[in-house]
C-alpha cells in the first residue's frame, strides 16, 4: 500500500470514528437522526401516539413502548380496571387503539439497541407488569444507593424515569442527561 492511500485509508478511518462518536453523544442533528434510526445503546422510540399520550399521560410518565415486550403491553391493558391500585379502565375503542399501539412499538419489535438489550435479559415466558422489575432496568440501576431513590422525596422509585432522565419522554437515557434532584448529574 502507497503512502497516498495510507493516509486517504487513515483520513478515512478517522472521520468513521468522529462520525460515530458524534451519533453516540447526538452531538448534531445529522448524528441524532443517525442514532434515531440505528437505535443508540441508550434510546428507545419516542411514546408518540396522541391518544396513549393523552390518556396515559394524565396519570403518569409516558413510557416509551420499547421497555417493555408486547406480552407486558397486552397484560397491562387487560387488568386496567386494576392499574397498580387504580381503576384506569377506557372505553373499548381507545383501549384497542393504545393496546395496538403499544404492542406494535415493543421491545420485541423495536430496531432500538436499548430495547433489544433490555428484551434479551427476559426470559422468553416472563411478563413483567412493571418496567422497574426487568433485569436490564434493576442491572443499569444496581449502583444507585437508596437514599437516591427510595428515601428522595423527589424521586421516591424506579417507575419516576422522568424525575432524573431529563429526557426520558424523548426515549433518552443517555447518563449525560441524568440529573437526580439533589444530587446532580450522576456518572458510574
Amino acid at each position: 500500500m502507497g503512502r497516498v492511500t495510507r493516509v486517504i485509508t487513515g483520513l478515512a478511518a478517522a472521520g468513521l470514528f468522529l462520525a460515530g462518536w458524534q451519533v453516540s453523544r447526538g452531538d448534531d442533528d445529522w448524528g441524532n437522526e443517525l442514532a434515531d434510526r440505528w437505535g443508540s445503546a441508550s434510546r428507545v422510540a419516542t411514546a408518540d401516539n396522541p391518544v396513549y399520550r393523552e390518556e396515559c399521560g394524565s396519570c403518569h410518565m409516558v413510557y416509551p413502548p420499547g421497555l417493555l415486550p408486547a406480552r407486558s403491553w397486552d397484560r397491562i391493558m387487560d387488568s386496567l380496571n386494576d392499574h397498580f391500585g387504580d381503576n384506569a379502565e377506557l372505553d373499548a375503542a381507545t383501549k384497542a387503539e393504545i393496546t395496538r399501539y403499544l404492542s406494535a412499538n415493543s421491545a420485541d419489535r423495536s430496531e432500538y439497541r436499548h430495547s433489544r438489550r433490555l428484551l434479551r435479559t427476559l426470559a422468553p415466558d416472563s411478563i413483567p407488569l412493571r418496567i422497574t422489575e426487568t433485569p436490564y432496568i434493576r442491572h443499569e440501576h444496581n449502583e444507585l444507593p437508596a437514599q437516591a431513590v427510595a428515601g428522595n422525596p423527589d424521586v421516591r422509585s424506579l417507575s419516576n424515569c422522568n424525575a432524573c432522565h431529563t429526557q426520558a419522554e424523548q426515549g433518552s437515557f443517555s447518563e449525560s442527561e441524568i440529573r437526580i434532584p439533589g444530587f446532580g448529574s450522576w456518572d458510574d
